[in-house]
């Protein structure tokens, strides 16, 4: 049962109402003073519901409420008024009262609203991000809720503790003691040196070791002689550092997958133990979580603030989901249109304008149904966008930076593909794999939705109709959104993919489309999230921790892998599984450096282990940190109405692991021993 406040000056009245509520089975504690009220609610955190009188001397009902919502807005209060005083109560609605109850009290009704206050608390718990905890015991506490779960918390710094305290493995201080044989090392040598991320950056004779304190400024101060001159690190104390990494991104993804702590507050967390570890200087956090990727998610998330506010999304919706007239059609027709569309443009974009069209939809058939929610519809809506999507990886170099690095790798070594190799190879797979995704959400979570009949497409169309013809914010948000796609097709090279976005807010606010309250009121928690996976690619790179993870997957390869096609599975297993806990371009940049030079030592065609490195690093199903796809659509997938969050961090990694199994089935099976075999590979 609730525990409940009530507060009232005659004692006449509150303490035969105390009684009876005990009786009734509620937890109750009384006061007889709007001062006392808050005491008591500073006092105790357990407290749900207050119930309280509207006159009395001093701190009268509204003063009180005010009080209490100024520190506790999640708790609910019930007033109670007289006859005479219903005008007054019912303006209290508008200061966040949940509702009211006439003097003489109906002890059935103040029940009832006592109930639905309680219920309203949880919603009310999740709008704030305040921890909804039962009480009964220490276990519940240990469990707690979203956001805030004490076991895993706990769980997490033990593992943390053991990870950092335990011995530098000796393979870890080799490879970052090995020096560089060449400038232009074409070969990686049986030390494995050459997947350093920054191999090509480093002069010959130097180790990563050497560069990573250089270019880091982490040199050691130490006296020789009469003077203090200072050092680089040694293998063992870089070793020491991307142990720490490697303790963090276990950290991380505990606490991403659990909820142990806010996803934003984990992200923040990653700096906190760079910095204070000393991973990176303070100035070398603050630049790896201010990636370009940071301020295009930062950018888009704005953005579609300015779609949705001119209604221009409704129309982009109309477009693409014109076929989806039923759950089905939304799944396997819609969803390959999209994966292929995500081949040329930003599939980020892409779901940041889609997924508000989205819990459009859920909101307006759960009004017309009658129904509160129906999880496993949003579970289907968001996951199975974002998971087609990213299937838009493999199919040109526009579809991401990681593409873009692959290339790089594969022109030092000669063999860079052109646009039109890339497509050839990599478009064929973008509708199968989003086909195979949304056949997966059919056969396994159709049976599990409530709603009996879904049209998306008809669902835009009305709210389109509502809406009227175009007007001019919203042929002049279209402009803006076509320049900026040009701008991110054309010139990304040069501006990025946040400059054109950032040119794009600065358009709108200076039109006075979009105005700063927009922009501040973005999921400033998913920026935060992205930021926080870039700084943990970057420090898994820069310490050398990636390559020693690459080093010991290849290590562990069976020999029938080591060749062939076999070593492009092995490329991609590597690339799908890692791309799931750093950042896309970071697992190109750690990996491909170590599977292209594989191919060529293999006798195996650089373009087959170089395609499947870069397609598999698509693969971020698993995490919200994969993508900043999967982020935006967690970052939307939440009750309009009440704010609760109905696609959790779980349901990612559950789906998400089925998915990545999928995408692997299909990447081997149609890919590399399906057409590449028919198509083959030009003459190296």
């Amino acid at each position: 049962m609730p525990k409940i406040l009530l507060v009232d000056d005659e004692d006449q009245f509150r303490r035969p109402l105390v009684e009876r509520l005990r009786l009734r089975g509620y937890e109750i504690d009384d006061v007889s003073s709007g001062e006392d009220a808050v005491k008591a609610i500073r006092a105790d955190r357990e407290i749900d519901v207050v119930v309280l009188d509207l006159k009395m001397p001093g701190m009268d009902g509204e003063q009180t409420l005010a009080e209490i919502k100024s520190f506790r807005p999640e708790v609910q209060a019930v007033i109670l008024t007289g006859h005479g005083s219903l005008e007054s109560a019912t303006a209290l609605g508008k200061k966040d009262a949940f509702g009211y109850v006439t003097k003489p009290v109906e002890l059935e009704r103040l029940i009832r609203t006592i109930e639905a206050a309680r219920q309203e608390k949880i919603y009310a718990s999740a709008r704030y991000e305040v921890p909804h905890t039962e009480r009964g015991s220490v276990w519940k506490w240990l469990l707690g809720s979203h956001g805030s779960r004490p076991i895993f918390i706990l769980f997490g710094a033990a593992l943390f503790l053991a990870f950092v305290l335990l011995p530098v493995p000796s393979r870890m201080i080799e490879l970052v003691s090995i020096p560089k044989a060449q400038p232009t090392d074409a070969i990686v040598s049986p030390d494995g040196i050459g997947g350093f991320a920054s191999y090509r950056e480093m002069e010959p004779g130097q180790t990563i070791a050497e560069y990573y304190s250089r270019e880091n400024k982490l040199g050691k101060k130490t006296t020789v002689g009469d003077r203090v001159v200072e050092r680089d690190l040694t293998g063992e104390e870089t070793g020491r550092r991307a142990m720490v990494m490697l303790a963090v991104i276990v950290l991380a993804a505990l606490f991403w997958a659990t909820g142990a702590l806010p996803v934003g507050v984990t992200a923040l967390l990653v700096g906190v133990a760079m910095c204070f570890l000393g991973v990176l200087r303070p100035d070398g956090v603050a630049k790896a979580y201010a990636k370009d990727a940071v301020i295009f998610i930062f950018g888009v998330l704005a953005l579609s603030k300015a779609i949705g506010k001119t209604g221009l999304d409704r129309r982009i919706g109309l477009l693409l989901l014109a076929p989806a007239r039923n759950l089905p059609l939304l799944l396997l027709v819609f969803l390959p249109l999209l994966s292929v569309t995500c081949s040329f443009v930003s599939e980020h974009a892409l779901v940041a304008f889609t997924m508000p069209l989205f819990v459009m939809v859920y909101a307006s058939t759960m009004r017309e149904l009658g129904m509160r929610r129906d999880r496993a519809l949003m579970v289907i809506l968001a996951l199975s966008l974002c998971y087609a999507a990213n299937s838009g990886g493999p199919g040109s170099p526009a579809a991401g930076g990681r593409n873009a690095i692959m290339i790089g790798i594969l022109q030092d070594y000669g063999q860079a593909p052109s646009f039109l190799d890339w497509m050839t190879y990599g478009l064929p797979l973008v509708p199968v794999m989003s086909f195979s995704v949304g056949l997966y959400f059919l056969l396994v979570m159709r049976k599990r939705v409530k709603v009996p009949r879904l049209d998306v497409s008809a669902k835009v169309r009305e709210a389109s109709k509502m809406i009227g013809p175009m007007n001019r914010d919203e042929y002049v948000t279209a402009g803006v959104l076509v320049g900026v796609i040009v701008l991110w097709v054309g010139a990304s090279d040069t501006f990025g993919m946040g400059g054109p976005v950032i040119l794009g807010l600065v358009v709108l606010n200076v039109l006075r489309i979009l105005k700063w309250r927009d922009i501040a009121s973005i999921h400033w928690e998913v920026v935060f999230l992205y930021a926080g996976a870039s700084a943990l690619g970057k420090g898994l790179a820069a310490t050398g921790g990636a390559l020693f993870l690459a080093d010991g997957f290849v290590a562990m390869l069976p020999a029938s892998l080591q060749q062939g096609e076999g070593i492009a599975v092995a490329a991609s297993l590597f690339s799908g599984v890692a791309t799931n806990f750093m950042s896309d371009g970071a697992t190109v940049a750690a990996i491909g450096p170590i599977s292209v030079p594989m191919a060529q030592i293999a006798g195996v065609h650089p373009w087959m282990v170089g395609f499947a490195t870069a397609f598999a690093s698509s693969f971020a199903h698993m995490m919200i940190i994969g993508t900043p796809s999967n982020a935006l659509a967690f970052a939307m997938a939440k009750d309009p109405v009440t704010g609760e969050q109905l696609v959790t961090l779980m349901d990612f990694l559950k789906h998400g692991a089925a998915i990545l199994a999928i995408s692997f089935v299909v990447l081997w099976g149609w890919a590399i021993y399906g057409y590449w075999s028919w198509i083959g590979f030009p003459p190296v």
